[in-house]
């Protein structure tokens, strides 16, 4: 009992400490998994004849080269959609003063009263405004990650052969630490591929519903998309809103419509269960995992949250003593013959 209050003490203060350097820690952890996913292709070019100097430049000239893009592309939305959320609220209010109207030539008491009284319609504009200068506020970062993920890149040359060298670590923990990294790996490298894919369908289909922003809402698909559960519906919420705002009640159904295609399309159709077995994690613990770490770490620590979470369940199953609680944390085993 001693060693379980003990331990539940250590935690607390790690936790604690976590939290407190969250701003320094969040970075160096997205600068970290960034370096896992671009650590491949260093190997694969010099597997191609490079040298190992020019192989690394080329990554990391790369990777300078789309953050440059993407921060000025996402920078260029960012403002646009901020400059607009002045107009978008007044047309909300119209739209919804219109949306009354009709309910009442219908016998339907409009949801005007409703609205005003229990409603904040500021702030229900202004909730897409709020990611959008959280967004912005993470591209002030963009330079240091991209510098963290370089000298990580640089030094992951030769960390394999420092982990080897450390005395009194068994071949078994090295396997398991291997093995942990590729299914981190796999799984950013795979969820960021669909969370692009994600994205553009997004842009092309509000572009051709002909609502504005489709750019800046593609681009919050995309990240949203990382959180798990709740991300995608996080993500339509302002794109069917500024379908309502922009062309009207019924236009917003079918914006809402597409988006429902989309996210089911690409996560139970292309990317099939995915979020559950072949993590390693059930289905709540990824879901519990979402709060947690962006309780303790933001949002960088939402989107980075089944990883992290994946992390920490291979630690604990290369430990004796932590293994029972890493196999709570994954699916059930195959029923046997003795299950009913």
């Amino acid at each position: 009992m001693i060693r379980i209050l003990v331990i539940a003490a250590c935690l607390v203060v790690v936790f604690a400490g976590i939290k407190v350097s969250a701003p320094l820690l969040a970075p160096f952890l997205l600068a970290v998994f960034l370096a896992i996913i671009l650590s491949p292709p260093i190997v694969l070019l010099e597997r191609a004849g490079l040298p190992l100097a020019a192989a690394f430049s080329v990554v990391i000239l790369g990777l300078g080269v789309l953050g440059v893009l993407g921060g000025t592309v996402l920078r260029t939305a960012i403002d646009q959609f901020i400059v607009n959320l002045p107009s978008y609220e007044a047309n909300l209010r119209v739209q919804l003063g219109q949306l009354e109207e009709l309910l009442k030539g219908w016998g339907v008491s409009g949801p005007g009263e409703f609205v005003n009284e229990t409603l904040n319609l500021q702030f229900a504009m202004s909730y897409a405004g709020t990611i959008a200068r959280a967004l912005s506020g993470m591209l002030g970062q963009t330079f240091i990650i991209l510098l963290l993920t370089a000298f990580m890149l640089f030094e992951a040359n030769g960390l394999h052969r420092k982990v080897r060298a450390i005395p009194d670590v068994s071949p078994e923990y090295l396997d398991t630490l291997e093995a942990n990294l590729r299914g981190v790996r796999r799984y950013v490298s795979l969820k960021a591929v669909m969370s692009f894919l994600t994205g553009a369908l997004v842009v092309i289909w509000l572009y051709a519903l002909g609502i504005d922003n489709a750019l800046f809402m593609g681009i919050l698909a995309f990240f949203l998309n990382f959180v798990p559960s709740i991300g995608s519906i996080i993500a339509a919420v302002p794109g069917v809103l500024l379908g309502f705002i922009l062309l009207g009640p019924i236009p917003a159904v079918i914006t809402a419509i597409g988006y429902v295609v989309i996210n089911v399309g690409v996560s139970n159709v292309i990317e099939p269960r995915f979020m559950g077995d072949r993590l390693g994690l059930s289905a709540l613990v990824v879901l519990l995992s979402l709060f947690f770490w962006g309780w303790l770490l933001g949002p960088i620590g939402m989107l980075l949250s089944v990883p992290l979470t994946m992390v920490v369940k291979g630690a604990m199953e290369s430990s004796p003593a932590a293994r029972p609680a890493a196999i709570m944390l994954g699916p059930p085993p195959p029923k046997g013959p003795d299950d009913s």
